[in-house]
């Protein structure tokens, strides 16, 4: 199974592996990345940050992890961010009524059924422990917040379990101090916090995770933006549908009601471009509208940004139109004003919402990315978001190949991510970096000390050719395309 191979790959590699591993009882869900991880982490953030919000003029703020419960009260956390849970009366285990159902009896159940409901369907369908075959007990809900107490008294305080809500309690100051005008967006890239039932599947659910949320407040009144649109319009879109999945242009999405209007479109747009430049097959995904019983309460309109893998689909972006709904909860609980002037209107600004799971979205790059086969595995991740971009390798550690090979090292490691391996055979070098996913290896042997040439050889054709090194350097630049895509 892929997944199978990936973990192994990543766990062994510098990807990412399981925090606090070496003590038998770590809890589960919370995962740490490695060098190579991290590369490709911040890399990601890096193009987020370059093919989203400056294409479209979107401040970044960083806000506080912790937050008060007011913050939670009025955006109706405490009271609704819960999962339907069972304990085995036997084993006393813990399990996610709505998964196990799911899975007993393939048969999908809304998260909004009340705990009644899910009992019914438990035990007409006589579903007991999966581990112990004990029966389980009543379904209760489950609040997933990490409750934290401040200061000596143990104020009452959560981890954030989404980075939105610092966006939205901080809009009207941010509004006058940046001289905001709508629409205008904001972003936040960090850590949440949510304490799952059954974390599973590695970087796929986790208790500490990594998001990149972008709000962008609007006048309902005034979304004509068709001067952006412009940029996505004959572009093509993949819708999921009754029937499967249909490919049509943006524009036409439109014309046949599809999406709702070009204000929307075009932020779907930005996030399938970044998607599909960052290493997504654009035939492995689709945006899927979202029926009343799975988008949130507080959402008009919402799309989910899907990508195919190994084990599924998977949600990497949630579209949300979340209307006005924050903001007016946060005025009335703090009894601040949210209004804005837009066109000589007094308005409380609606929310267009891309709340990207950046964990999830590098396990899915490397699900698209992986290939094996019975000579090699291969990670073909695009040039600019592989960790290690260039490696170079002596052909032996003497006669002046090692000095000529360092000293090529030190010049093109201020441009580029390079690697320097002198240890194994060539051909074994070449297979470590096939795995790690370096898309160019460079060898230096004795011709290069008689005429100043080395060898590149592409890492996805395996194909080599001698190069002058005087031109390496821009030769490089231009197979990484650094200009269009940084």
């Amino acid at each position: 199974m892929k997944y199978e191979d990936i973990i192994r790959l990543a766990t062994s590699k510098g990807y990412y592996i399981q925090s606090g591993e070496i003590y038998p009882n770590a809890a589960a869900g919370f995962w740490e990345y490695g060098p190579h991880g991290a590369s490709l982490k911040r890399k990601l953030i890096d193009l987020w940050r370059k093919l989203i919000l400056k294409q479209d003029n979107i401040i970044e703020i960083d806000g506080s992890q912790i937050l008060s419960r007011d913050v939670f009260d009025a955006s109706g956390h405490l009271e609704s961010f819960s999962d339907p849970i069972t304990t085995c009366t036997n084993c006393s285990v813990n399990i996610r009524a709505d998964r196990l159902i799911q899975d007993k009896i393939e048969k999908n159940v809304s998260e909004r059924m009340l705990p009644k409901e899910y009992d019914l369907i438990i035990d007409n369908n006589k579903i007991v422990c999966p581990d112990c075959k004990g029966k389980l007990s009543s379904v209760r809900q489950f609040n997933m917040m990490f409750k934290v107490g401040i200061g000596p008294s143990f104020d009452e305080a959560y981890l954030r379990p989404e980075t939105c809500q610092n966006i939205f309690i901080d809009f009207p100051k941010l509004f006058k101090t940046m001289r905001g005008k709508l629409p205008m967006g904001i972003a936040q890239v960090g850590k949440s916090f949510r304490n799952e039932i059954a974390p599973r599947q590695s970087l796929l659910r986790m208790r500490e995770f990594n998001q990149a949320e972008i709000e962008i407040f609007f006048n309902p009144n005034n979304i004509d933006i068709s001067k952006k649109f412009h940029k996505f319009s004959s572009k093509q879109i993949r819708l999921a549908e009754k029937d499967g999945t249909v490919e049509m242009t943006f524009q036409e999405s439109l014309d046949k009601e599809r999406l709702p209007n070009n204000f929307i479109a075009y932020y779907m747009g930005l996030i399938q471009n970044f998607y599909e430049i960052i290493g997504i097959d654009p035939k492995k995904s689709r945006f899927r509208l979202l029926d009343d019983d799975d988008k949130a309460f507080y959402a008009k309109t919402a799309f989910d940004y899907e990508v195919q893998t190994d084990l599924g689909w998977i949600e990497l972006v949630a579209c949300n139109n979340r209307t006005d709904y924050d903001l007016q909860k946060h005025a009335s609980l703090s009894g601040n004003d949210f209004t804005v002037v837009d066109n000589d209107e007094n308005i409380v600004p609606h929310i267009f919402e891309l709340s990207m799971g950046i964990d999830r979205s590098i396990y899915c790059i490397l699900d698209h990315s992986f290939t094996k086969d019975e000579e090699r595995q291969v990670l073909k991740l695009k040039p600019n978001m592989a960790p290690i971009q260039v490696a170079i390798f002596p052909l032996v550690n003497r006669d002046g190949i090692d000095e000529k090979s360092l000293e090529i090292t030190n010049t093109l490691k201020e441009e580029f991510d390079v690697f320097y391996d002198q240890s194994g055979s060539i051909g074994r070098r070449y297979r470590r970096m096939d795995e790690i996913g370096t898309p160019y290896c460079l060898t230096v042997d004795y011709q290069t000390l008689d005429d100043e040439t080395i060898t590149i050889r592409e890492r996805d054709t395996m194909d080599q050719s001698r190069l002058s090194i005087s031109k390496l350097e821009n030769h490089l630049s231009t197979l990484f395309n650094l200009k269009s895509n940084f």
